[in-house]
């Protein structure tokens, strides 16, 4: 029997089941996916230091190879650098070299001349206290012996200990437990930071290091480290602050090491700065905290 369906008609459906077939052998094009998303890198506080004209210099310590340095308003991106002596970071024209002598760090802020050479015109002389002058800048490892090994951060716990709180004054302890399997080694300062409670940076509040000595603490496998940090909490009138900032976590780093532990913490700093005692073996509080 004849088909009397029209040849374009059978045509047409040849042409469909071909695409189809064809579309079933292709694989399909792949979906773009969205460059990953860098995690943000981790705060450091600003340090201040006071200079002999009056002025307050601040250095951010971002890792062992990078600083920043707010002068004036402006930050300064600034680099390690050779030095005979002490710390020298360069950058944006700029020279910030710093030392501890005498029971105290001293900085010197230069301007330099091309290809980066020595300070050739210094802007400031700045200072702060430093009761142990073999303890490194902030972000940076004391030295702790040829066979010491220093404790990893992956490795650590932070967790909060004892309080003490008086005539406008607290201090919170701070605790660093080894939960590795070997053993490590601490020492110097921790680098401090505050976050609101929506993870954002408390702005307007600088980490100080009280003067204190400090030496290397080993951590066995369980063992447990201290450290401290002291504010206060009220407002400066003198300098026009009626409310303080509230922080609701602390982020502290150790070492070279840029990761980070955190820990939930609530605390209202006035005066524009928390104050951190060094590392240590035992539990109780360092020192009594001082007025702001």
């Amino acid at each position: 029997m004849t088909s009397t369906r029209p040849l374009a008609v059978v045509l047409m459906g040849a042409l469909s089941l071909a695409a189809c077939n064809r579309e079933a052998a292709e694989p399909a094009a792949p979906v773009p996916q969205a460059p990953p998303v860098a995690a943000p890198a981790p705060t450091a506080p600003a340090i201040g230091y006071a200079c002999e004209s009056g002025k307050t210099v601040q250095a951010q310590y971002i890792d062992t190879e990078t600083a920043q340095v707010i002068y004036d308003g402006q930050t300064y991106a600034m680099r390690i650098a050779v030095s005979g002596s002490g710390a020298r970071y360069v950058g944006s024209g700029l020279e910030w070299w710093t030392a501890s002598r005498n029971g105290q760090e001293e900085v010197t802020l230069s301007r330099i001349g091309p290809n980066d050479q020595v300070g050739t015109a210094v802007l400031e002389r700045c200072s702060r206290p430093s009761a142990n002058p073999e303890l490194p800048p902030p972000g940076q490892q004391a030295p702790t012996g040829a066979t010491a090994i220093a404790c990893r951060t992956a490795d650590l716990r932070l967790a909060a200990g004892e309080g003490d709180a008086g005539a406008g004054n607290r201090a919170q302890i701070l605790t660093l437990t080894n939960a590795g399997t070997a053993s490590c080694t601490l020492s110097g300062y921790p680098v401090v930071s505050l976050l609101d409670a929506n993870g954002r940076p408390v702005t307007g509040v600088r980490s100080d290091q009280n003067p204190g000595t400090a030496a290397p603490v080993t951590l066995l496998a369980g063992g447990r480290a201290f450290f401290d940090i002291a504010w206060n909490v009220v407002p400066n009138e003198a300098q026009g602050q009626t409310t303080c900032p509230t922080a609701a976590r602390v982020t502290v780093r150790l070492g070279p090491d840029t990761a980070t532990l955190a820990l939930p913490l609530s605390l209202t700093p006035c005066g524009g700065r928390i104050r951190v005692n060094p590392i240590r073996a035992t539990e109780e509080i360092a020192a009594s905290p001082e007025a702001a």
